[in-house]
């Protein structure tokens, strides 16, 4: 049986960065997933430019029933970190509207970057590796993988949720925090858009396509100032994307519209 320091489970944004920290600290790590490829779903952020960070991240941006809870991690270490890690490996980039920073090229350049980062600090990335069982005693945590067992002092659960099950995602990471017993709250769509009914729908339809400024406000007081637009059958956009996430966390019952446009308007 091999034993490391840390074993951390899916190679994703998360999961490939912690490896990479770990074993540059000097620690022995195992980075497992179940696909052919690390970084699968950054390859596909941003229109495949990958929207790697913003200039603009503060706690305030973070929506948690415990408002504390990323300040810690954010103090830590800072998106000027993460840029100048980017700026180390040659990747040329631009900005967005409201902070948003793109590859000039292609998200698989953040790929690139993440596992040669893990490559550093001499990190083991295992794929194609099914986890079947997580055991805990006194010395830490067994694995039993698809043909091999391996344990380590430390586990970390970087798999993910269920939003994209084309892409491997899993309810994996609840099944384990409930076996530990850690409270896991009933998963719902966290991107959704607002879908409208008649009569309202057919007085907006002539806009479907149309995108423009706005300000959304939940009753709890946060705000979101992004573009709204209009669909065939309802309202989407950042704005409205970002304000339901808040509702599928059971933060909002109250929604206000505010946009750019004036009576009569059209951009």
């Amino acid at each position: 049986m091999e034993k490391y320091d840390a074993i951390i489970i899916g190679a994703g944004a998360a999961g490939l960065f912690c490896a990479a920290m770990a074993g540059q600290a000097g620690r022995r790590v195992l980075l497992l997933d179940n696909g052919k490829k690390p970084g699968r779903k950054i390859l596909m952020s941003g229109g495949g430019r990958c929207n790697f960070t913003n200039l603009y991240i503060e706690p305030a941006a973070y929506l948690s029933q415990n408002r504390h809870f990323c300040k810690s991690a954010l103090a830590r270490y800072t998106q000027w970190d993460f840029i100048d890690l980017v700026g180390k490996h040659g990747i040329a980039w631009h900005e967005k509207t409201l902070g948003q920073l793109f590859c000039d090229d292609s998200a698989q350049q953040i790929v690139d970057m993440l596992v040669a980062e893990c490559e550093k600090g001499q990190v083991t990335l295992r794929l194609r590796s099914e986890v079947l069982e997580v055991a805990r005693d006194d010395a830490g945590y067994t694995l039993q993988l698809n043909g091999e067992t391996v344990s380590a002092e430390k586990l970390v659960i970087a798999s993910g949720g269920l939003s994209m099950p084309g892409l491997g995602a899993s309810p994996f990471g609840y099944k384990i925090a409930e076996q530990f017993g850690l409270k896991v709250l009933p998963t719902r769509a966290g991107l959704v858009p607002f879908t409208l009914h008649k009569p309202l729908l057919e007085q907006l339809q002539t806009l479907s396509g149309v995108s423009v400024p706005s300000v959304i406000t939940a009753e709890d007081g946060t705000v979101f100032r992004e573009n709204l637009l209009f669909t065939h059958r309802g309202l989407s956009g950042p704005a409205v994307l970002q304000n339901f996430q808040l509702l599928a966390a059971g933060g909002v019952r109250h929604h206000q519209f505010s946009t750019g446009l004036r009576s009569g308007e059209l951009p």
